[in-house]
């Protein structure tokens, strides 16, 4: 899996990843991008229940693979953005062909560029920030669940077992243009991302993604954070990139690393 280093202003990033069709499922339908050269990581799941799930989310993963390293990080904000349109528009054409059915998928990407980073997604796949030895999960999900907390009506205890939480409000694909969210910030050393698709946040909890993430490189913490699904049942796909921010070395400032996608092995 992919590990690698490219070093912008200050920063060298370490990658892992890891992807598994689970316990359960008989089709991956997960699918993922390393483009450390680009500075963008990114996971997509494709909608369970709908046809096609694994066609959307390798398209988006081959759109937004189309981005080449940028100049500024409003230029790799810009192309990312135009991907995903791109990837809509893609699997609106091809909804269309067939008949009208649904074909879409989540999306979450981390972007960074230089001391600088932005989170954009849509659907539920998670974006986790590791700062200070504590987790914040900086992207908010897109579904019925998230939506009756935000107003109100469901608690957050109550939305995890809620019978239609994993019900999704966005999704590229769905819709004749993408609704897609967006943060950015300031990187600082040490801060570790993990993305992932809902596969994984389904048996594995916060403190735990916290735990294995904080004290083991980024390839094995990921491994072990799809082993631990798996002892639990694993009952969906399960997808987990994880990005660390370090200082760079000598030897890591001229090292550069390629394109990683794709889907799982069994």
């Amino acid at each position: 899996m992919p590990d690698g280093y490219v070093s912008g202003e200050v920063w060298r990033l370490e990658t892992g990843a890891t992807s598994h069709v689970g316990n359960v499922r008989s089709q991956n339908e997960d699918s993922y991008l390393v483009s450390t050269k680009a500075g963008v990581w990114a996971v997509a799941d494709g909608m369970g229940g709908h046809d096609a799930g694994d066609l959307a989310s390798r398209t988006v993963v081959e759109e937004l693979a189309g981005i080449i390293a940028p100049t500024s990080a409003a230029q790799l904000l810009a192309d990312c953005e135009a991907r995903l349109v791109s990837a809509n528009n893609r699997l609106q054409s091809i909804a269309r062909q067939r008949g009208g059915t649904v074909i879409g998928t989540t999306v979450a990407a981390l972007l960074v560029f230089e001391k600088f980073f932005a989170c954009v997604w849509s659907g539920d796949s998670r974006i986790y920030r590791i700062r200070g030895f504590a987790i914040e999960q900086i992207s908010i999900d897109h579904t019925e669940a998230q939506q009756l907390v935000a107003e109100g009506r469901l608690t957050t205890a109550e939305a995890q077992t809620w019978p239609h939480r994993n019900v999704i409000t966005r999704a590229i694909g769905a819709r004749d243009r993408p609704e897609i969210e967006m943060i950015s910030g300031i990187l600082e050393p040490q801060d570790i991302f993990i993305i992932c698709s809902d596969g994984l946040t389904g048996h594995v909890n916060d403190l735990e993604i916290l735990a294995l993430a904080s004290y083991n490189p980024p390839q094995r913490a990921c491994d072990l954070l799809v082993s631990l699904t798996l002892e639990r049942g694993a009952t969906d796909n399960v997808t987990v990139i994880a990005v660390r921010i370090g200082p760079p070395s000598a030897a890591q400032v001229a090292m550069q690393t390629g394109d990683t996608w794709g889907a799982a092995s069994e």
